[in-house]
């Protein structure tokens, strides 16, 4: 027998090798169900694919709305000058801390001089009467005098009387505001309050209109403590039901965007605006470093409600259309890869952390999910 030359055995193994090759290549791996993608564990690890399981976390229900910063009326009064004149000193400056009873300012002024006259003679005319009323009922104890004259002088009695109290009452109102020299006919505006002058819209020699005249009254100091403010928002009619006083709230300015403030709702107002439909609601916020100042504008949140939910970051989510899909781990695949199922799922925010989401539905606590390159298994 005769054997083949050697590049002829050579050719032949070459030719059933590559058969062999183009058999295996003709037999397809196992299909891949719709709505999975097979990875090989080589290849995960490779582009730095993360796996985390989905935690349930407790997720605060909150009602959104807008707000503005108030001062804390218990910590604030409005100085007015309750006599009309002119400035002669101002002893205070914008930012200065004062005590309760310090002086702010002296009004040289007429109506102190008026004041205390009218009282003066208020009181010597109730002297007179007293003791012509007293005089004329000795004369008609004895029947010296009518009735008619004693009725005379116990009505100027009751009348002067009168007038003395009406002046006292004056007066006393001049110096609820601060304190009268009767001597320089000057009145003294003191603070009702501790705190600090936030605001001063008077000058030297400048003249001001009093509380009791018949001009209007202009404010002349605000004498204040911020480091406790109110914040007022508005709560619109649907929402009002599910605000109680007590939620806690919290918000953020755009004087400090990285920072929340906190605090809680204290009052609600019991009617609603006709024109917004909506009703205030009141917060108290601690504000020790003076960060927050009357007249902010903030974002508010209030919170209605807490509830339990698996929660995962916000790269785990891919947007297909217009609709949220995750990719959960379902085991091992054939040929060393590892099984993920595209799951779709309705997401919401959470007020704790912008970069985790709560989910309603379609993940279960304990879920393993793709955190990190789930980008790779939507091109797969």
């Amino acid at each position: 027998m005769r054997l083949a030359p050697p590049f002829v055995v050579l050719g032949l193994t070459l030719a059933l090798g590559g058969c062999a090759r183009s058999r295996a290549a003709a037999e397809p791996d196992e299909p891949t169900p719709p709505g999975e993608v097979w990875v090989s564990a080589a290849r995960l690890r490779k582009a730095g694919v993360k796996i985390e399981p989905a935690a349930e976390r407790v997720v605060r229900d909150t009602v959104r709305t807008s707000g503005r910063i108030t001062f804390d009326e218990r910590r604030v009064s409005h100085v007015y000058s309750p006599v009309s004149g002119r400035i002669t000193r101002i002893d205070v400056q914008l930012g200065q801390r004062v005590k309760k009873g310090d002086v702010l300012a002296i009004v040289l002024s007429p109506d102190v001089g008026s004041a205390t006259s009218d009282l003066a003679k208020a009181k010597a005319d109730l002297v007179a009467a007293e003791h012509d009323f007293e005089r004329k009922r000795g004369l008609f104890a004895q029947r010296a005098c009518s009735q008619q004259d004693l009725e005379v002088a116990e009505d100027s009695f009751h009348k002067a009387k009168a007038e003395r109290d009406r002046a006292l009452q004056k007066t006393a109102l001049l110096r609820a505001g601060g304190s009268v020299d009767a001597v320089s006919s000057t009145f003294a505006l003191r603070s009702p309050i501790d705190g600090e002058v936030v605001a001063k819209a008077i000058g030297p020699n400048m003249e001001v209109s009093g509380q009791y005249g018949a001009g209007a009254a202009a404010e002349l100091f605000t004498v204040g403590d911020i480091d406790q403010v109110w914040i007022l928002a508005d709560i619109f009619e649907i929402d009002l039901g599910r605000v109680k006083a007590g939620a806690a709230m919290s918000m953020k300015t755009a004087s400090q965007p990285g920072r929340t403030f906190e605090g809680a709702v204290d009052w609600r107002s019991s009617v609603l605006d006709p024109a917004t439909r909506s009703a205030k609601v009141r917060g108290v916020l601690a504000n020790p470093d003076r960060s927050l100042l009357p007249e902010m504008y903030a974002n508010v949140r209030v919170v209605v409600g807490e509830r339990k939910a698996p929660c995962i970051p916000r790269a785990a989510v891919v947007h297909l259309g217009d609709r949220d899909f995750v990719f959960v781990e379902r085991g091992p695949a054939p040929n060393d890869r590892v099984r993920f199922e595209r799951v779709a799922v309705e997401i919401d925010e959470t007020d704790d952390d912008p970069n985790v989401l709560a989910v309603k539905s379609g993940v279960a606590p304990g879920d393993r999910l793709v955190t990190d390159g789930a980008i790779l298994l939507t091109a797969q």
